[in-house]
C-alpha cells in the first residue's frame, strides 16, 4: 500500500495566505471601478509609507501586498514621488510599475497673449502647482534675470504665450525657465534681425509688442496701432498707452481716472515719453510681427470705439470729433 502525503494545515494556511496575497495584487482596488484617482507620494518616503498612502487613496487593496510585490521587483528605491493619475481597473502591478516609472500627472496650464506674470502666478496657485508669492518673488530676484540673460526688472514679456504642461513638484524657477526658454525658440533669427534694424533689441522689441498686444483686441488692427506707436516714437511723443499705466498702478484691465493718468511712474507713458522700462504683459508672435512690421500709415492716435475696434487719427482735429462721437454714443 502507498503512503499519502496529507497537507499539513500549516501548508494549507501558507498556501491560502499566497492565493489571498495574488488576488489582492491582481485584483484592482473597489475604488477603480468607476474611474480614474489621483494620489499624491510625497518625497524622501520609504516603501510602507507609500504602501499605506496607496490604501488610504483606493488605488491598492493591500498594503502587504504592494510591499511584497515591491519587494520581489527590487524596486522598493526607485519608487517616484509626484501626483499620479491612476487609471480606472488598474492592479497593484499596474500602480506599481506607475511609480517605477515616473510617469506624474500632467497639469495643463494655458498663458494666453497679454496675460501677465500676475495673472500665470494665480493660475499656478489654483492649479496647486507653485504659490503665487513664490513665483512672483523668483519673477523679480536679480540673479534670476542674470541667469536667464534678461535686463528688465523681472521676466514680465519674456514668458511666451502658449499652452504648457506642468507637474506638481516643480520649482517656480523651473516654471518659469521653461515658459523664458519657449520664447526663445520662437523668435527667429530674422525676427531679431529686423528689430535692430529698427533700433530695438530683444527687450525693446517685447516690450513694444506687449503694448500693442494689450491695445490691440481685433487682430486686424494690430499694424495700425504698431504704427501709432512708431510714429509718436520718432517724434518723441509720449506713447500715452492706457495698458502701461494700468502696469503701473496694478489695475490690469481696469478703468483708470484722470488722476492715474497723472501719476509719475517710469511705466506711466503719459508722462514720460519713450518705451517704458520693460513689458508690461506676455506678446504673442502677432504682436511682435506688428511691432517689426507697422503699417504703412501716418496716424498719430486712435480712441476705441467699442469692445473690439478704434477709431484711427492723424490730426488733433481729427481725434477729438472721434473722441467726443465715441462719448456720444456711450451715453445713449
Amino acid at each position: 500500500m502507498g503512503l499519502r502525503l496529507v497537507p499539513s494545515a500549516a501548508v494549507l494556511g501558507a498556501a491560502a495566505v499566497v492565493m489571498r496575497l495574488a488576488w489582492e495584487i491582481l485584483t484592482p482596488a473597489p475604488a477603480l471601478d468607476t474611474g480614474a484617482r489621483v494620489v499624491e507620494i510625497p518625497a524622501h518616503q520609504g516603501v510602507l509609507t507609500i504602501a499605506t498612502t496607496l490604501v488610504d487613496a483606493g488605488v491598492v487593496r493591500s498594503r502587504v501586498g504592494f510591499v511584497a510585490l515591491t519587494l520581489a521587483r527590487g524596486s522598493s528605491r526607485r519608487l517616484q514621488a509626484g501626483e499620479y493619475e491612476v487609471e480606472r481597473a488598474t492592479d497593484t502591478l499596474g500602480v506599481l510599475r506607475l511609480l517605477e516609472t515616473g510617469r506624474v500627472k500632467q497639469h495643463v496650464v494655458l498663458h494666453p497673449e497679454g496675460a501677465t506674470v500676475t495673472e500665470l502666478a494665480g493660475e499656478l496657485e489654483r492649479d496647486r502647482i507653485a504659490s503665487a508669492a513664490a513665483i512672483i518673488r523668483i519673477a523679480h530676484d536679480p540673479a534670476f534675470l542674470r541667469e536667464l540673460g534678461i535686463p528688465g526688472p523681472s521676466v514680465e514679456g519674456y514668458l511666451f504665450p502658449d499652452t504648457y504642461q506642468f507637474v506638481r513638484g516643480m520649482t517656480p524657477d523651473e516654471v518659469l525657465t521653461r515658459m523664458v526658454q519657449r520664447l526663445r525658440t520662437k523668435l527667429t533669427p530674422d525676427m531679431l534681425a529686423r528689430a535692430r534694424r529698427r533700433g530695438l533689441g530683444i527687450h525693446g522689441l517685447l516690450t513694444l509688442a506687449s503694448i500693442i498686444e494689450r491695445e490691440a483686441v481685433a487682430r486686424d488692427e494690430t499694424r495700425l496701432i504698431s504704427a501709432v506707436f512708431w510714429n509718436r516714437l520718432k517724434l518723441d511723443m509720449p506713447l500715452q498707452a492706457d495698458p502701461t499705466v494700468q502696469y503701473a498702478l496694478e489695475k490690469e484691465r481696469r478703468t483708470l481716472t484722470r488722476a492715474d493718468l497723472l501719476v509719475d511712474h517710469p511705466f506711466n507713458t503719459y508722462r514720460h515719453a519713450g518705451l517704458p522700462p520693460g513689458p508690461i504683459a506676455s506678446p504673442g508672435l502677432e504682436a511682435i510681427e506688428a511691432a517689426l512690421d507697422p503699417a504703412p500709415v501716418k496716424y498719430l492716435y486712435f480712441v476705441a470705439m467699442n469692445d473690439r475696434h478704434h477709431c484711427f487719427s492723424t490730426t488733433v482735429a481729427q481725434h477729438k470729433a472721434a473722441v467726443a462721437r465715441y462719448r456720444l454714443a456711450r451715453s445713449r
